[in-house]
């Protein structure tokens, strides 16, 4: 894995993590959406494990190189983040750098990310199918008439920060919208596939992982 630069669509640049498979440059590629954490070592494992699946992996530095270990400044960090800019500039000139030379990018994140990777499904048009894991944005700010790749995602029933009703309804609503989508359920809480974290559920977290493989497997390869 190494650091890289990129541009947003307004020019400015940003630096990322990236990861390359075997295949190189001309892989498919996935934007991965770091957790409230910022871009640490688990969500860069998380890219390394998807360019060993034959993924270009590329997570954008969202917090600009500040990490912690600590609840109330991870808040803190992820309350600073404008999640449209986040949205439409910083992920979407991540997936236009991969789209440079890979024909089909996905996006996938968790928590925080998970919320980003929705958003993105909205203000992202050249991605090509998005995994959202255990995180929503405010309902009203996914406009699902612009959604037009799949959308896998994965949701914990026992989720203290994002209500599985919330899940429900958003469902309603891709579902009156035509989205091709997939929702999965787990008894498990949240941040379930964090290996590093407390809520941890590995049954939960393989089974999570083996659907959104063959999810973008099916959308990307």
């Amino acid at each position: 894995m190494k650091t890289i630069t990129f541009k947003r669509p307004d020019g400015t640049e940003l630096a990322g993590s990236y990861a390359e498979p075997k295949a190189g440059a001309n892989a498919p590629g996935i934007v991965v959406i770091q957790e409230w954490w910022g871009l640490n070592p688990q969500i860069q494992g998380v890219a390394n494990r998807l360019a060993e699946a034959g993924y270009r992996a590329l997570v954008p530095d969202l917090y600009r190189g500040k990490v912690t270990v600590e609840a109330a400044e991870a808040q803190h960090l992820m309350s600073s983040v404008n999640f449209g800019d986040a949205a439409g500039q910083d992920i979407r000139g991540a997936v236009q750098y991969l789209k440079s030379s890979s024909a089909k990018v996905g996006v996938t994140g968790f928590c925080m990310g998970g919320a980003l990777t929705m958003l993105s499904a909205v203000n992202v048009p050249e991605a090509d199918a998005a995994v959202s894991w255990y995180g929503l944005p405010p309902l009203e700010f996914i406009d699902a008439g612009k959604i037009k790749m799949p959308v896998m995602g994965h949701f914990a029933i026992d989720d203290a920060f994002f209500p599985i009703g919330t899940v429900d309804e958003l469902e309603r609503t891709l579902a009156t919208a035509n989205v091709h989508f997939e929702f999965h359920r787990y008894k498990a809480e949240h941040a379930f596939a964090n290996e590093t974290g407390p809520a941890y559920n590995r049954i939960a977290a393989e089974l999570a992982w083996e659907r959104t493989m063959e999810f973008f497997g099916t959308h990307l390869k």
